[in-house]
Protein backbone atom coordinates (compact mmCIF):
# COMPACT_ATOMS: atom_id res chain seq x y z
CA UNK A 1 0.00 0.00 0.00
CA UNK A 2 1.22 3.69 -0.56
CA UNK A 3 1.96 5.99 1.89
CA UNK A 4 0.46 9.05 2.53
CA UNK A 5 2.52 12.14 3.07
CA UNK A 6 0.90 15.32 4.24
CA UNK A 7 3.30 18.47 2.38
CA UNK A 8 3.18 21.81 5.03
CA UNK A 9 4.43 24.91 2.96
CA UNK A 10 3.39 28.50 1.85
CA UNK A 11 4.88 28.42 -1.68
CA UNK A 12 2.76 27.63 -4.22
CA UNK A 13 5.17 26.43 -6.64
CA UNK A 14 7.43 24.40 -3.99
CA UNK A 15 4.43 22.76 -3.05
CA UNK A 16 3.34 21.51 -6.45
CA UNK A 17 6.91 21.10 -7.56
CA UNK A 18 7.11 18.39 -4.22
CA UNK A 19 3.77 17.14 -4.94
CA UNK A 20 3.97 15.61 -7.94
CA UNK A 21 7.39 14.45 -7.67
CA UNK A 22 6.25 12.35 -4.30
CA UNK A 23 3.41 11.37 -6.51
CA UNK A 24 5.39 10.24 -9.33
CA UNK A 25 7.67 8.18 -6.60
CA UNK A 26 4.53 5.92 -5.53
CA UNK A 27 3.26 8.29 -2.31
CA UNK A 28 -0.21 9.58 -1.58
CA UNK A 29 0.31 13.32 -1.08
CA UNK A 30 -2.16 15.73 0.50
CA UNK A 31 -0.90 19.88 0.94
CA UNK A 32 -1.68 22.34 3.26
CA UNK A 33 -0.31 25.97 2.29
CA UNK A 34 -0.54 27.19 6.28
CA UNK A 35 -0.41 25.26 9.59
CA UNK A 36 -3.90 25.81 10.75
CA UNK A 37 -4.42 23.66 7.33
CA UNK A 38 -2.13 21.48 8.43
CA UNK A 39 -3.50 21.06 11.79
CA UNK A 40 -6.86 20.72 10.14
CA UNK A 41 -5.96 17.84 7.84
CA UNK A 42 -4.34 15.87 10.34
CA UNK A 43 -6.92 15.99 12.96
CA UNK A 44 -9.48 13.96 9.95
CA UNK A 45 -6.83 11.99 8.05
CA UNK A 46 -3.75 9.32 9.11
CA UNK A 47 -0.88 10.56 7.19
CA UNK A 48 2.51 8.21 7.25
CA UNK A 49 4.58 11.30 7.31
CA UNK A 50 4.37 15.20 6.93
CA UNK A 51 7.07 17.25 5.16
CA UNK A 52 6.95 20.65 7.11
CA UNK A 53 8.74 23.89 6.00
CA UNK A 54 10.38 25.93 8.90
CA UNK A 55 9.55 29.42 7.47
CA UNK A 56 5.73 30.58 6.53
CA UNK A 57 3.76 32.99 7.08
CA UNK A 58 1.49 32.99 10.09
CA UNK A 59 2.02 30.35 12.45
CA UNK A 60 5.75 28.88 11.70
CA UNK A 61 6.94 25.00 11.16
CA UNK A 62 8.57 25.03 14.87
CA UNK A 63 5.71 26.15 16.42
CA UNK A 64 3.17 23.87 14.13
CA UNK A 65 5.68 20.72 15.15
CA UNK A 66 5.97 21.52 19.05
CA UNK A 67 2.06 21.94 19.05
CA UNK A 68 1.36 18.66 17.42
CA UNK A 69 4.03 16.84 19.32
CA UNK A 70 2.61 18.23 22.78
CA UNK A 71 -0.67 17.09 21.76
CA UNK A 72 0.71 13.64 21.35
CA UNK A 73 0.65 13.13 17.95
CA UNK A 74 3.91 11.32 16.72
CA UNK A 75 3.66 11.07 12.61
CA UNK A 76 7.36 11.09 11.56
CA UNK A 77 8.29 14.52 10.44
CA UNK A 78 11.12 16.03 7.93
CA UNK A 79 11.34 19.69 8.46
CA UNK A 80 12.55 22.18 5.47
CA UNK A 81 14.30 25.25 5.61
CA UNK A 82 16.41 27.39 4.51
CA UNK A 83 18.53 28.04 7.44
CA UNK A 84 21.43 26.15 7.70
CA UNK A 85 24.11 25.62 10.40
CA UNK A 86 23.72 23.47 13.31
CA UNK A 87 21.96 25.42 15.98
CA UNK A 88 19.04 25.35 13.28
CA UNK A 89 19.49 21.14 13.14
CA UNK A 90 19.40 21.38 16.69
CA UNK A 91 16.47 23.71 17.15
CA UNK A 92 14.35 21.04 14.62
CA UNK A 93 15.47 17.87 16.32
CA UNK A 94 14.63 19.26 19.78
CA UNK A 95 11.20 20.58 18.47
CA UNK A 96 10.17 17.08 17.32
CA UNK A 97 11.91 16.51 13.69
CA UNK A 98 12.51 13.20 12.84
CA UNK A 99 14.43 14.87 10.04
CA UNK A 100 15.49 17.95 9.29
CA UNK A 101 16.79 18.81 5.25
CA UNK A 102 18.56 22.29 3.89
CA UNK A 103 17.11 24.18 1.24
CA UNK A 104 17.94 23.52 -1.78
CA UNK A 105 17.61 19.69 -2.12
CA UNK A 106 17.29 17.17 -4.39
CA UNK A 107 13.74 15.00 -4.92
CA UNK A 108 15.48 12.01 -4.82
CA UNK A 109 17.03 12.84 -0.96
CA UNK A 110 13.57 13.60 0.25
CA UNK A 111 12.41 10.25 -1.24
CA UNK A 112 14.77 8.55 0.31
CA UNK A 113 14.53 10.48 3.74
CA UNK A 114 10.90 9.62 3.62
CA UNK A 115 11.31 6.11 3.03
CA UNK A 116 13.57 5.53 5.98
CA UNK A 117 11.41 7.68 8.32
CA UNK A 118 8.54 6.32 7.43
CA UNK A 119 10.11 2.67 7.94
CA UNK A 120 11.80 3.17 10.98
CA UNK A 121 8.23 3.91 12.61
CA UNK A 122 6.97 0.58 11.74
CA UNK A 123 9.36 -1.47 12.53
CA UNK A 124 10.46 -1.83 16.06
CA UNK A 125 12.29 0.61 18.34
CA UNK A 126 16.15 -0.83 17.93
CA UNK A 127 17.83 2.70 18.28
CA UNK A 128 21.20 2.58 20.20
CA UNK A 129 20.99 4.35 23.45
CA UNK A 130 20.99 7.99 23.41
CA UNK A 131 19.36 8.47 20.31
CA UNK A 132 21.98 8.97 18.08
CA UNK A 133 21.02 11.08 14.70
CA UNK A 134 22.27 12.23 11.44
CA UNK A 135 21.07 15.17 9.97
CA UNK A 136 22.26 18.15 8.38
CA UNK A 137 25.70 16.31 7.86
CA UNK A 138 26.31 16.12 11.35
CA UNK A 139 25.88 13.17 14.03
CA UNK A 140 23.66 14.29 17.01
CA UNK A 141 23.01 13.13 20.39
CA UNK A 142 19.51 13.07 21.82
CA UNK A 143 17.85 11.61 24.85
CA UNK A 144 14.63 9.85 23.72
CA UNK A 145 11.95 10.17 26.28
CA UNK A 146 12.99 13.35 27.59
CA UNK A 147 12.90 16.25 24.67
CA UNK A 148 14.02 19.08 27.03
CA UNK A 149 17.12 18.24 27.15
CA UNK A 150 18.56 19.83 23.85
CA UNK A 151 19.82 17.47 21.39
CA UNK A 152 24.00 18.18 20.75
CA UNK A 153 26.59 17.52 18.10
CA UNK A 154 28.89 14.46 18.85
CA UNK A 155 32.02 16.23 17.62
CA UNK A 156 34.03 14.30 14.91
CA UNK A 157 37.11 15.05 12.58
CA UNK A 158 35.96 13.86 8.91
CA UNK A 159 37.44 10.70 8.95
CA UNK A 160 35.81 9.91 12.16
CA UNK A 161 32.77 10.97 10.72
CA UNK A 162 33.15 8.87 7.89
CA UNK A 163 33.80 6.34 9.23
CA UNK A 164 30.89 6.34 11.71
CA UNK A 165 28.25 7.02 8.73
CA UNK A 166 30.05 3.43 6.99
CA UNK A 167 29.16 1.62 10.24
CA UNK A 168 25.38 2.66 10.67
CA UNK A 169 24.72 2.39 7.40
CA UNK A 170 23.23 0.02 8.43
CA UNK A 171 24.51 -0.59 11.98
CA UNK A 172 25.79 -3.78 11.25
CA UNK A 173 28.26 -2.88 8.10
CA UNK A 174 32.03 -3.63 8.37
CA UNK A 175 34.02 -0.73 7.51
CA UNK A 176 38.18 -0.37 6.91
CA UNK A 177 39.24 2.53 8.82
CA UNK A 178 43.04 3.13 10.24
CA UNK A 179 43.43 1.68 13.98
CA UNK A 180 43.54 4.95 15.29
CA UNK A 181 40.56 6.32 14.20
CA UNK A 182 38.98 3.51 14.99
CA UNK A 183 40.32 3.83 18.43
CA UNK A 184 39.37 7.46 18.52
CA UNK A 185 35.72 7.16 17.54
CA UNK A 186 34.84 4.67 19.83
CA UNK A 187 36.49 6.59 23.08
CA UNK A 188 34.26 9.60 21.96
CA UNK A 189 30.64 7.14 21.54
CA UNK A 190 31.60 5.15 24.98
CA UNK A 191 31.47 8.81 27.14
CA UNK A 192 27.75 9.26 25.61
CA UNK A 193 26.91 6.04 24.84
CA UNK A 194 27.97 3.25 26.94
CA UNK A 195 25.75 0.30 25.39
CA UNK A 196 27.35 1.03 22.29
CA UNK A 197 31.23 -0.36 20.82
CA UNK A 198 33.39 -1.29 18.13
CA UNK A 199 34.79 -3.74 17.33
CA UNK A 200 37.81 -5.25 14.79
CA UNK A 201 36.64 -8.33 12.67
CA UNK A 202 40.64 -9.41 11.63
CA UNK A 203 41.54 -9.23 8.22
CA UNK A 204 38.09 -7.21 7.83
CA UNK A 205 37.61 -3.70 9.62
CA UNK A 206 35.56 -2.64 12.10
CA UNK A 207 31.84 -3.12 13.29
CA UNK A 208 29.68 -1.00 15.80
CA UNK A 209 27.85 -3.43 17.96
CA UNK A 210 24.93 -2.55 20.84
CA UNK A 211 26.12 -4.43 24.11
CA UNK A 212 23.91 -6.82 25.47
CA UNK A 213 25.27 -9.61 28.42
CA UNK A 214 24.41 -12.58 26.15
CA UNK A 215 26.11 -11.02 22.91
CA UNK A 216 28.82 -13.29 21.47
CA UNK A 217 30.55 -11.73 18.84
CA UNK A 218 33.37 -12.98 16.29
CA UNK A 219 35.85 -9.50 16.87
CA UNK A 220 38.09 -8.33 19.41
CA UNK A 221 37.94 -4.69 21.08
CA UNK A 222 40.51 -1.92 20.18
Amino acid sequence: MNKTVLIIDDDDMLRKTLARGLRDNSFNVLTASCAEQGKETINRISVDAIVLDRMMAGEDGLTFLKEIRSAGNKTPVIMLTAMTGAENAIDGLSGGANDYLAKPFQLKELVLRLNNIIKTENVPDVNLPGGLVFTDEEFFITTPGNPSIMPRILPLSGEEKKLLRQLTTPVGNIAPAAPMVAKRLRNKLNVVLSDLDIITIRGRGYKLICIRPEDNNDGEKK
